[in-house]
């Protein structure tokens, strides 16, 4: 079911326009990602939605209510900053009561105890800010966030500032947090590694708009165009020709395509992920190993056949100049005219 819709959104500074005619649903209890290159319009949606900055036109409609006109305090969104803005001079606990004020102190000291177990940081009560780390200030941001019985939360960048080796435990962690308290949400991030891991559904978006919307494994391995393919990974593009006879003529080889891949004759580019090429030691083969960089969990290969170039990642270890018989591995073929 929907929880949040946002029809024909525009945004615009001046004679700029930062998103332009934008559609997005996010059902009930689904993490939504906006990934895109910085200057796409991401973090200006997010806003829009908060009700942090005018929109030109559309609407937005949460829980059936639309709250595109209304105050920010009265849209029941929840907003968490990429510095988490936590209050440095209230401890934890003041900090998680602190948009609680309309309730008496024994409501607000439950609520805030709750969310302390639910981020699993009881006993953190007492503390300061500056005397957490990063992990566990964004995890009071959140509980501070949550308190307030948000339907809809915003997170900017939300792992940006947890250090690389616990930041998809962390990812885990909060996904695992918004799952149980039933909260949708909706984060930005440049990291395609971060969508993949956190999101329900990704977002990808481009100067204003929204190109493609689908699960991370639906984009990845189903990109709607080469823009999309690119963004979220490693490609290969060959030209091709598909023949009437379902034959398909590329630089590794001529392939028999299935009858119910209905694919037109025609000249096409044929789209490989780097991991979905194979790669096999034969003094026979048509490739050659023109380059080799070792990247700890496999190989990044620069393939050289007949005039052009494949990256292939494989886990063998194949030596510099060696032959190679070049193959594929896919469940599907993807094509862009």
């Amino acid at each position: 079911m929907t929880l949040l819709a946002i029809q024909n959104l525009s945004c615009q500074f001046g004679q700029n326009h930062i998103l332009q005619s934008l559609d997005l649903e996010v059902g009930e209890n689904e993490i939504v990602c906006l990934l895109g290159a910085s200057g796409c319009g991401k973090t200006t949606l997010l806003k829009a939605i908060a009700g942090l900055l005018p929109t030109s036109s559309g609407t937005v409609t949460l829980a059936g209510k639309a709250v595109h006109c209304c105050r920010v305090e009265d849209r029941k969104i929840g907003l968490i900053f990429q510095d988490y803005a936590l209050f440095p001079h209230l401890n934890v606990a003041d900090n998680i009561q602190f948009g609680l004020t309309k309730l008496d102190k024994t409501e607000r000291q439950a609520i805030m105890s709750k969310m302390l177990n639910v981020v699993k940081l009881a006993g953190f009560e007492k503390r300061f800010p500056h005397e957490l780390s990063g992990g566990q200030q964004q995890r009071v941001a959140i509980a501070r966030a949550l308190a307030c019985k948000p339907e809809l939360l915003l997170l900017d960048e939300p792992f940006s500032n947890i250090d690389s080796q616990t930041r998809y435990a962390m990812i885990q962690e909060i996904k695992q947090i918004l799952k149980s308290q039933n909260v949708p949400a909706i984060f930005v991030t440049h990291s395609k590694e971060e969508a993949f891991a956190f999101a329900d559904k990704i977002a990808v978006m481009d100067r204003g708009k929204i190109v493609q919307l689908g699960t991370p494994t639906a984009l990845y391995h189903n990109p709607i165009n080469r823009f999309v393919a690119d963004f979220l990974g490693g490609t290969n593009y060959l030209d091709c020709e598909i023949y009437a006879d379902h034959s398909l003529q590329s630089p590794i080889g001529r392939y028999h395509l299935f009858p119910e891949m209905h694919y037109a004759p025609g000249k096409y580019q044929w789209m490989l992920r780097p991991e979905q090429i194979l790669l096999k030691q034969d003094e026979n083969g048509q490739g050659t190993v023109a380059e080799k960089l070792f990247l700890g969990q496999y190989y990044r290969y620069q393939i050289a056949i007949n005039g052009i170039y494949l990256t292939a990642y494989q886990m063998a270890d194949f030596p510099l100049h060696a032959n190679v018989s070049v193959g594929f591995q896919c469940r599907e073929l993807i094509f862009f005219n």
